[in-house]
């Protein structure tokens, strides 16, 4: 069955408010050093709204990734009650802290259709250069009486 766009309307902007709100903690009020330059890409909730999968894209490799998440958690209790003052709710849902490596992922597909592209374009230049090879320009081409132009 359908859920009630209402519902679904709620949950986007319950969801779109913990975006905000945990990018600005990210930006300012935690202050661990594990904690690499990071943002909240996307925040998705379940639909009875009890938890919440908090998506992180952060800047380095995957020992910064790995270290982030881990300071992320051990502040979840933090983060959870400072969104409870901060937005009002009634309950703050259970965050869990993902890495975001979509855009990782989207870098290389563009880079792999960048070079498919160059190899397409590679052998049609080959054909167009074997193709004036053969054929006599305008200029060499002979005249009706046998006689070449120049």
């Amino acid at each position: 069955m359908a859920e009630p766009r209402s519902r679904v309307y709620h949950r986007n902007r319950v969801a779109e408010s913990l975006r905000e709100e945990i990018g600005a903690m990210l930006e300012g009020q935690l202050s661990d050093p594990r904690i690499a330059f990071c943002y909240v890409t996307e925040v998705e909730m379940n639909p009875g709204n009890k938890s919440a999968r908090v998506y992180i894209a952060v800047d380095g490799g995957l020992e910064a990734e790995e270290q982030t998440v881990a300071a992320l958690v051990a502040a979840k209790g933090y983060i959870r009650h400072e969104l409870l003052t901060r937005l009002g709710i009634r309950r703050v849902p259970d965050l869990s802290f993902h890495v975001d490596r979509s855009e990782k992922f989207q870098t290389r597909i563009d880079e792999l259709l960048g070079r498919a592209k160059k190899r397409q374009k590679a052998p049609a230049k080959a054909a167009t250069v074997a193709h004036a090879a053969v054929m006599p320009s305008a200029e060499e081409a002979p005249m009706g009486d046998g006689s070449a132009r120049k």
